[in-house]
């Protein structure tokens, strides 16, 4: 039998303690989790790709999930996931705004390659507020983000942000 391969898709800019938890719980659905870090041109990165994989490799090694590896692309997500050959596309879900996004790509995709499935995890009750963009406007504007991310993740975060400077005085 085959190997089921899944593939996680995102910016991790940077990586949440919910992508985390996504990617625990998905890693459990299938034989081989591909953590897919790519570019997205509507979203202003923190961190370039090359930094971004190194903190999801880094998280990931942390984490001890033996069967997740770290892989970067810049393709159409299904070329991505076809040339990994996975059969299974790992979404996670906080609102219901995520799921309306996430049905009409999940449609979309399912027209570009119906042998792959799309399966949606709901985030843990606790952090589906969370989301990268808003943990960078937090600490951008000078916010504690230690419970919105790991404790290396936040010295990564802060770090960039006393690099770039910070938004707004009082």
């Amino acid at each position: 039998m085959a190997a089921r391969i899944g593939v996680y898709p995102g910016t991790f800019d940077p990586i949440t303690l919910g992508h985390l938890d996504i990617i625990r719980r998905g890693s459990k659905l299938v034989d081989q989790l591909i953590i897919g870090v790519t570019t997205n041109p509507s979203k202003d990165p923190m961190f370039t790709p090359d930094e971004r994989m190194a903190m999801v490799e880094r998280e990931m090694a942390s984490q001890g999930i033996a069967n997740v590896s770290v892989v970067g692309f810049n393709a159409l997500l299904m070329h991505f996931a076809e040339k990994q050959g996975a059969t299974v596309i790992v979404r996670g879900l906080r609102a219901v705004a995520d799921f309306e996004y996430e049905y009409q790509m999940a449609g979309m995709n399912q027209q570009l390659n119906a042998r792959i499935e799309t399966i949606f995890l709901m985030a843990d009750v606790c952090l589906q507020p969370i989301a990268s963009r808003l943990v960078k406007e937090i600490a951008l504007f000078g916010g504690e983000i230690g419970d919105f991310v790991t404790p290396a993740v936040r010295d990564d975060v802060v770090a960039r942000v006393e690099l770039r400077g910070r938004l707004g005085d009082y």
